[in-house]
């Protein structure tokens, strides 16, 4: 075999199709997940804000658990009706419907169900790092970010570089990914600890 055809033959492995089918394969055939992340945030002027680690879990329609570890715990839960956002540093939780909160944003194209056309336009981009890419553009002006791009292999989505209306770029890393387990009952309950403030959001 030559070492043309054995590059092509890796990244034809690696890339596994196109990362629009990629995608609408996972949410076709990925109806939870639980793994961990890695992510860190860079400014418009370059600024690196520090890199945060933790692990989440996901059942459509819309439940969800996105727990930052370290270094500084956070939290966001879905129980499919209502989000909560809980900051320890601050002693308080912010609430609001699922639906205000999910919709268009980022988080529908993993954790939500449907048509992901209806409400984001998709777009092809090339292979890079050995890996299958998308830009999912919302289709409405208040989403709060301007364009989303997506890293697939085998079918799942490994990496996330997400600009905002800001200019800042947020890039996540997911690993240890476990498509469709058994996911305890109460995994998308939460109860607000003692002594913190509730608000909820308008």
């Amino acid at each position: 075999m030559g070492a043309g055809t054995f590059e092509d033959a890796c990244a034809a492995a690696a890339a596994h199709g196109d990362a629009v089918g990629q995608l609408n394969r996972f949410v076709a055939s990925v109806s939870a997940a639980r793994g961990e992340f890695a992510q860190f945030t860079v400014g418009p002027q370059g600024l690196t804000k520090p890199k945060q680690f933790g692990e989440f879990l996901f059942e459509r329609p819309g439940r969800f658990s996105w727990h930052v570890l370290k270094p500084y715990e956070q939290q966001v839960v879905s129980d499919g009706a209502t989000l909560f956002q809980y900051d320890p540093d601050l002693n308080q939780v912010m609430t609001r419907a699922v639906g205000q909160a999910i919709g268009t944003s980022p988080a529908a194209i993993l954790f939500g169900s449907g048509d992901l056309t209806q409400a984001f336009n998709l777009q092809a981009l090339p292979d890079q790092d050995g890996l299958s890419w998308l830009r999912a553009l919302p289709k409405t002006s208040d989403a709060g970010f301007v364009h989303v791009d997506i890293g697939f292999a085998q079918d799942l989505p490994v990496r996330f570089i997400l600009l905002d209306g800001f200019g800042q770029t947020t890039h996540i890393e997911m690993s240890k990914l476990q498509a469709n387990p058994k996911l305890p009952a109460n995994s998308f309950k939460f109860v607000a600890p003692s002594g913190v403030d509730v608000v909820k959001a308008q």
